[in-house]
Formats: structure tokens, sequence, C-alpha cells
């Protein structure tokens, strides 16, 4: 059984139907089960919901109880937050011996993080769970995945709207985003095999693992090609037949609207990143082919995907 954090999330309830699709038992934890509908599951097992506020965990076992079973977890660090190193423990308590760590591509490289990493508040936040996994778990991955496609669905509401124009800050910020499905491929292969079966990587930056291993290995994940932010929202309106154009207007007027739900020290770093990436080509890795064997999607797949989402 492999148990999801943030299960009902994207990057969660893709991974989730991934495993179900394979027929791996699942056992789905969130704080709201019933807000997403979770798939049945396939032949060699279902999907079990299960509620699971970290911060208020169960009588009895407590945590150790959600883990019972589990031998594999995926840890969403943004759906866990401050509980990461008492989860954990609870989970390698309970019998889980391989941890994925949805962690961030704030942090620079594939190291333990520098003075730059420890100022940057993503960088550290994600740091400081990975320090607890790599601490604890028999097993560990660390996914670090560079912009979320799904960070559109900030513009969402403006397209909803009926307008064609969607407005917000830095037109030309440049970016390689990765489809959440993507990143739930390379996290079900690293909780489910040893090792890429397609094209082979080094270990992690100790070696743990040895060549080819899951255990030990950082992967950075991007999308395949670089879209500014104006690209995204014209591809958006290819998916949808709109002819959707996107207006630059200065942050201080749109960010907050934006980005409501963002803690404020998160915000300012990440528009600082935004301003950071105009005119500067990103990061691309071939991460995602590497592990699944099969090309990352576009962000006009992505778009495709989700076009009932902007309607």
């Amino acid at each position: 059984m492999i148990a999801v954090t943030g299960a009902t999330g994207n990057v969660g309830s893709a991974l989730v139907a991934q495993l179900a699709a394979e027929g791996r038992p699942v056992r789905a934890l969130s704080r709201r089960p019933d807000r997403t509908r979770l798939p049945e599951g396939g032949s060699a097992g279902a999907v079990d919901a299960v509620r699971a506020d970290f911060a208020d965990p169960p009588e009895g076992r407590g945590l150790e109880a959600l883990f019972e079973g589990a031998t594999g977890l995926f840890l969403h660090v943004g759906a866990v937050g401050g509980s990461t190193r008492s989860v954990v423990e609870a989970a390698t308590r309970a019998g889980v011996r391989r941890i994925v760590v949805l962690s961030s591509g704030a942090i620079s490289g594939h190291g333990d993080g520098g003075t730059a990493d420890e100022a940057n508040p993503i960088a550290a936040f994600h740091l400081a769970a990975e320090r607890a996994v790599r601490a604890a778990a028999p097993e560990w991955t660390l996914l670090r995945p560079n912009a979320f496609a799904a960070n559109a669905f900030s513009y969402a509401p403006q397209i909803r709207a009926g307008g064609d124009v969607v407005r917000g800050p830095y037109a030309r910020a440049a970016m390689a985003p990765v489809h959440e499905r993507d990143m739930a491929a390379v996290a079900a292969h690293a909780l489910l095999n040893d090792g890429p079966e397609h094209a082979g990587r080094d270990g992690g930056p100790n070696g743990q693992g040895g060549p080819g291993s899951h255990h030990g290995a950082v992967h950075r994940l991007t999308g395949p090609a670089s879209v500014t932010t104006a690209e995204q929202v014209r591809l958006i309106g290819d998916a949808l037949g709109r002819p959707l154009r996107f207006e630059e207007v200065p942050e201080e007027n749109a960010a907050e609207e934006l980005y409501a739900d963002m803690p404020r020290p998160f915000l300012r770093v990440m528009l600082d990143a935004f301003a950071a990436s105009v005119g500067t080509p990103p990061e691309i890795t071939t991460t995602v082919e590497d592990v699944t064997g099969v090309p990352a999607r576009t962000f006009a797949e992505w778009a495709a995907d989700h076009t009932a989402d902007f309607r």
C-alpha cells in the first residue's frame, strides 16, 4: 500500500489515479477527502480515502494509525506543512520504508542547500522537510519541481468572467512549467521501482543508492520548453477557442488578488523570481523522460487537459 498526502490536490490526485490504474492499493490522505472524487482502484486494490489533519491526529495511536499497512509514502510538503517531522517519524514507526518528497525547485542544484537557500523562505521551508526525511526514512527520493503548470489556475477567475484580456505582472517572465501528471508519474516510478527503467541516472548526492537508484536521488523536474506568462495565456485561449491575450500591469495592482492564498513571504519570493526570469532562459531538465520513458507534457497539453477549469 502507498499512502499519499495531499491526495485531493493537483499532484496528489494525479498520483492516486496513476497508482489506482496500476491496481495498487492506495490510502488517500487529505483534510477534506470529500472535496474531490477519487478513483475506485484497480484489480489489485482500492483507494481508501481517509481524513488526515496532521496537526490534529486521530485518537489512539495518533499519526501512526494513518500509515498502518503502508510501505511507501508520498509526502507533499505543502500539504503536511509544519508537521513534516512528526509525520515522517510516525510513518517509519508504522512500517513505511520508502518516502518520495514533493519538495521545491527553489532549492538550488542537487545538494542540501546553502546560504542563499537558507535566506529564501520557500527553499528553507522545503529544506527543513527534506532533512527530516533524510534523517528518518530508510529510503527516500526528493522531487524538486520548478514552476507548476497549475499555477496558471490563478488566471481562471478572469478567464471565466468572459473577457479576452488577462491582467497580471511580468508578461515576459519565462519558465518551463511542469504538468502535475508528469510529477505524479515520476513519483509513482520512485515509489514502485528501485531505479529508472529507461535512461540511467546517477543516485543522489551521497550516492546511497548507486547508479540508477531512486534512493538518495534528487530529481529536478521541469516542463520541456520555455513559455512566457503571455504565451501561457495565449495557449489557454487556443485550447478554449478564444483569442485571449495578456496585459501586463504592475505587480502591486494584481499580485495579491491573483495569489490570495499564498503566504506573504512566499509571494514576495515568487514575484522576485518572476522578475528575475524576464529575458532569462529557464532551467529545463529531461528528468521526466529519463525516469518514465515518456517526454514531459507541453504547456499546450496542460491547457487542453484543463479547459473545463477555465470555462
